[in-house]
């Protein structure tokens, strides 16, 4: 990720283009969410795995060998579908193998995996390129989402009956599982959009207040590394949180400490200030990790759970996607100070209606387990 740009600007594009480029996998992702999850449910979730790595070496491969930015937006597009179909498949097969006592710190211990691989990757990457070039990074892409694949080949095709009777009676619909849903998915999926939102935040926000009062950009990395760390810390009890007090507990900070930053953010005048707030953020984002997909979990229908599944990623990637666009369009029309202090106030609204809907979700378990 952190070189797409980089690579379009080499091929020629401009900086506009380049970040297009970049948006491209988020792209992507929203345009095969709901395919998918169509997909995931005929073929299950071991072969969808399997798949994604391969096409997705494909598409790192061609981001290498092209000589043109067409060619790079592709090679990224591709890429971003691939992604969804790899998260949709891996949720599925958790929810399957993983006892619902323990299933918020196994989702948990997922995201966070992923959380190592961004601390991991661009350290890897930035050795190869001082040894070789950028495209190398690209081919580390392609060797990492073969190994993928071919670790998700040991694991057990889990649900070959239940796709035997669907093939048998018909696959349900993509819109026909969403329409069954749609309360649910138009409340509970709401405050996942909100969740989504308020993570992706940090990404566009932080980077442009630091730029604002004139931190360099490699002391802008360091703070993010600093956080990825805390990131990743928080991991562990935010998993044991949900499943032994209940999911609001760890949905309810990730978006309030988001909305405190941002009210906090025009304070921040200085390289130890900056730092302070996006720690802040750090411990709720690390106390949130795999809170999307437990939450999913929990709501998933047994018939027909990867069509919703897609559905539910789609939620969250329309609150990843949305995130900077806020910023820009808020950004565009206000000082960046005001725009901060107008997502933090949107972001306390949010995470109230978070908090209502994550704790229904409480009282349903509660209620379950007591039968």
């Amino acid at each position: 990720m952190p070189v797409l740009a980089l690579r379009a600007r080499d091929l020629g594009a401009d900086v506009s283009t380049a970040a297009a480029i970049v948006a491209l996998t988020g792209v992507g992702m929203l345009l095969a969410s709901l395919p998918a999850g169509a997909l995931v449910a005929r073929i299950g979730e071991r072969r969808a795995l399997v798949g994604a790595g391969f096409v997705d070496a494909g598409a790192m491969a061609l981001a290498a060998l092209t000589d043109s930015v067409l060619g790079l937006a592709l090679g990224v597009l591709l890429s971003g579908v691939c992604w969804t179909l790899f998260l949709i498949a891996r949720q599925g097969f958790m929810i399957d193998v993983v006892p619902i006592t323990h299933r918020a710190r196994a989702m948990s211990l997922l995201g966070g995996s992923y959380r190592v691989g961004v601390l991991i990757g661009p350290l890897i990457g930035a050795g190869l390129i001082a040894l070789t070039d950028l495209t190398s990074v690209f081919w580390l892409g392609a060797a990492m989402s073969v190994l993928a694949s071919l670790l998700a080949a040991t694991m057990p095709d889990l649900g070959e009956e239940k796709r035997a009777a669907a093939r048998a009676g018909g696959h349900l619909g993509v819109w026909t599982v969403i329409a069954s849903h749609r309360r649910l998915l138009a409340t509970l999926g709401t405050a996942v959009v909100v969740l989504g939102m308020t993570r992706s935040l940090r990404l566009s926000l932080l980077p442009l207040w630091a730029d604002h009062i004139g931190l360099s950009a490699s002391t802008t990395s360091l703070i993010f590394a600093g956080a990825a760390a805390l990131d990743v810390a928080f991991m562990w009890p935010g998993g044991w949180l949900m499943d032994t007090r209940g999911r609001m507990v760890v949905a309810v900070p990730v978006v309030l400490s988001m909305a405190v930053a941002c009210l906090l953010l025009p304070l921040a005048t200085s390289t130890a200030s900056v730092a302070l707030v996006m720690a802040l953020i750090a411990c709720g984002n690390g106390l949130g990790s795999g809170i999307v997909m437990t939450l999913g979990a929990d709501a998933a229908p047994d018939e027909g759970r990867p069509q919703f599944l897609g559905a539910w990623r789609l939620c969250g990637d329309v609150g990843n996607t949305g995130g900077p666009l806020l910023v820009s369009a808020i950004a565009a029309t206000a000082p960046l100070a005001t725009a901060c202090l107008v997502l933090g106030v949107l972001g306390l609204a949010g995470a109230g209606w978070v908090g209502l809907w994550t704790h229904r979700v409480d009282r349903a378990r509660l209620a379950l387990s007591r039968r």
